[in-house]
């Protein structure tokens, strides 16, 4: 009997910006810790970008209780720019492999057209967890993950305007 499962929490959120920027945001990786609450992330390679790229994400309490944490090492397994010259455009995308001591599995990023103007971001995880908590990690997960992609949204859009209009991707 297998005691750990992959559990899969998909989102996405759609936002008034262009893809282009939309996708330097998305893989501009300390700008996480911006959206993502008690979080900072710093790269470890000279560049967050492309396939090898790695970086950390450090959770961590509040003033004294930050001694109170964990990291998420990600290392960048897949690399595809955006390109609005193919028809239909190609989205970006990017997979990155968890390699820490508590969350392991991997996130995929996705950042497509969604009309003139707009982008639609989706963020796969598939974290490593215990069987019998995998439908409660997926709740709690899944509403934790909509909040941080309403936080970049508002963040990727700036003053333009936009309304994020959170989904859950299925």
């Amino acid at each position: 009997m297998r005691l750990a499962t992959r559990c899969r929490i998909v989102r996405s959120v759609d936002v008034a910006a262009e893809v282009g920027s939309v996708w330097q945001g998305v893989v501009d990786w300390p700008r996480h810790g911006d959206w993502v609450p008690l979080t900072t992330v710093r790269t470890l390679t000279p560049s967050g970008r492309g396939v090898g790229a790695r970086f950390v994400g450090r959770t961590a309490g509040p003033g004294p209780l930050s001694v109170i944490g964990f990291d998420d090492v990600m290392e960048v397994r897949s690399w595809q720019d955006p390109d609005p010259s193919t028809d239909p455009p190609t989205p970006g995308r990017c997979e990155v492999v968890k390699l820490g001591r508590v969350v392991r599995g991997s996130a995929v990023f996705e950042v497509s057209a969604a009309g003139p103007g707009r982008s639609r971001v989706r963020w796969v995880e598939d974290i490593v967890v215990p069987r019998l908590v995998c439908r409660l990690v997926a709740v709690i997960a899944g509403a934790g993950l909509d909040r941080v992609l309403r936080a970049m949204a508002r963040d990727l859009e700036g003053s333009s305007g936009g309304r994020a209009e959170p989904g859950d991707g299925r």
